[in-house]
């Protein structure tokens, strides 16, 4: 049959056992997005694959790009796992995402507004009040507050999942402080000094353009009062947090400060950050910093990470904070099986991306279904992030899921559980040729004068055979994504 089998490469590809293949129909030919990158691969040796993923390495480990894994005794710092063959996204299905994820970031932020105002979605009954009033995440200090633009997420990460030819699905809205564009930029960074002509065989639509488009998303929310060109701060909680090489990278890009909390501070209703020619004054924060830690008058008293007087600041429209206090609450876990009443309500619309099926186990007949079938679900914590605090019960073991059972019944609220999805997958270099790896995508969107999807994203890809598990934390790698240019 055409195209397979051809050589050492398609020889040595593995299908998985399950999961929608983006680049392989199941007779075995071809999908046409994937065509030429077919024939490229078949071209190549595993010797020279072996030797560019050599070089790909030397190249991140060079630029220091790694991540914390927290709990490891052996290591706290690894490099970033990085596959060589890029996932492609055809421009019809890109145009898709698109106008979906444009909708639910719009519909999020008015959710935002509206929670910290009127509260119209509750008085509807549309969500239950407890599940805002009574959330962590929901920060009564902003009530009342209009943040500039009335945004309250400027940059978010939409993580999104395929199960088949036209199913995308999203599996979490993280609208707080999301991570990995860095890893996107340097991935492609990468791709095109190793594979220069790989590319000239393809129109890819081009991520270069991130930091220039996240500086002008960030100078467009400025405080109303600011004149002239607005100067802008990063605020990092410092060298040993885990994303630290990414707040350093976009500082960088963006040609502004990186700051701690300690290198400003509040004076006669202003922002100040401390420089060797002496104070300057700081318009917009891009804050890398969790709520909590944000300001020692305001939130935790013991936080040396925030500023104190900042939120004041905030409130009273001398400063602008990137994303907002209190953003939390849009990306919840049990916000989240709300969120296409969220879009109806706030944009009359059905939603053009589907969520994830989720069981809540703060209703009662639904904690039931969920204790009654852990072997088949996947239970994540409320407020888990990175893939920690959750449990994948086709893959755990029966005291696992006993123990985790006793979790959820101590504190039901705390969890929902999903089905277990099967992931896509694209082919990756595995060494012994090219195998399939399920992936998932994070697509990177800034909303500010107007909303800017970066055309591809952050592809994760589980890098063990049969993992459903991407995070980097977990076991997880990164690959190029290019969507491509009609």
């Amino acid at each position: 049959m055409k195209n397979q089998a051809v050589n050492d490469q398609i020889a040595g590809t593995t299908h998985a056992s399950a999961g929608f293949d983006e680049m392989v129909r199941p007779d075995g030919s071809i999908r046409p997005a994937y065509q030429k990158l077919a024939d490229w691969l078949s071209q190549q040796s595993r010797g020279l694959m072996a030797k560019k993923q050599e070089e790909a390495e030397a190249i991140f480990r060079r630029l220091g790009i790694t991540f914390a894994v927290y709990g490891d005794s052996a290591s706290n710092e690894r490099l970033i796992p990085f596959d060589l063959i890029p996932r492609i996204i055809s421009a019809k299905e890109w145009r898709f995402l698109e106008r979906g994820i444009e909708q639910r970031v719009r519909a999020l932020n008015a959710f935002l507004y509206d929670i910290y105002h009127r509260q119209e979605i509750i008085r509807a009954g549309r969500i239950p009040a407890e599940l805002i009033t009574s959330n962590e995440a929901f920060l009564p200090e902003m009530i009342g507050f209009d943040p500039p633009r009335k945004i309250y997420s400027h940059i978010i990460g939409t993580d999104i999942v395929r199960t088949g030819e036209n199913d995308f699905f999203v599996l979490e809205d993280n609208l707080r402080t999301p991570s990995g564009v860095s890893y996107m930029l340097e991935d492609r960074e990468a791709m095109m000094h190793l594979f220069p002509e790989l590319f000239s065989a393809h129109r890819v639509a081009p991520v270069e353009r991130y930091p220039e488009l996240l500086r002008q998303t960030l100078e467009s929310v400025a405080p109303a009062g600011c004149k002239g060109d607005p100067t802008i701060a990063v605020l990092t909680p410092g060298i040993y947090n885990s994303a630290f090489f990414e707040h350093s990278f976009l500082a960088d890009q963006m040609g502004v400060e990186l700051v701690q909390g300690s290198d400003l501070f509040v004076e006669d209703g202003s922002l100040y950050m401390r420089t060797i020619t002496g104070k300057e004054k700081v318009d917009v924060l891009y804050r890398r910093v969790d709520d909590a830690y944000l300001d020692p008058l305001t939130f935790r008293p013991d936080s040396s990470l925030g500023v104190p007087g900042l939120f004041d600041l905030y409130r009273a429209g001398r400063v602008t904070i990137v994303n907002a206090p209190g953003t939390g609450i849009a990306d919840d876990k049990a916000v989240y099986a709300y969120v296409p009443d969220i879009i109806e309500f706030y944009t009359g619309q059905k939603p053009i991306l589907q969520n994830v099926p989720t069981w809540r186990c703060a209703i009662k007949d639904e904690c039931a279904h969920v204790l009654q079938n852990l072997e088949t679900l996947v239970v994540k914590e409320v407020h888990g992030s990175g893939g920690y605090g959750m449990l994948i019960g086709p893959h755990a073991t029966k005291a696992e899921r006993a123990s985790f059972a006793k979790k959820i019944a101590a504190k039901p609220s705390n969890y929902i559980a999903q089905p277990t999805l099967s992931l896509s997958t694209c082919p990756s270099n595995v060494g012994k040729g090219s195998s399939p790896r399920h992936v998932d995508l994070r697509p990177f969107v800034l909303v500010g004068d107007r909303v800017r999807i970066t055309p591809g994203g952050l592809t994760r890809v589980a890098l063990k055979k049969g993992s459903l598990v991407v995070n980097s934390s977990q076991g997880g790698g990164t690959k190029d994504t290019w969507v491509l240019e009609d």
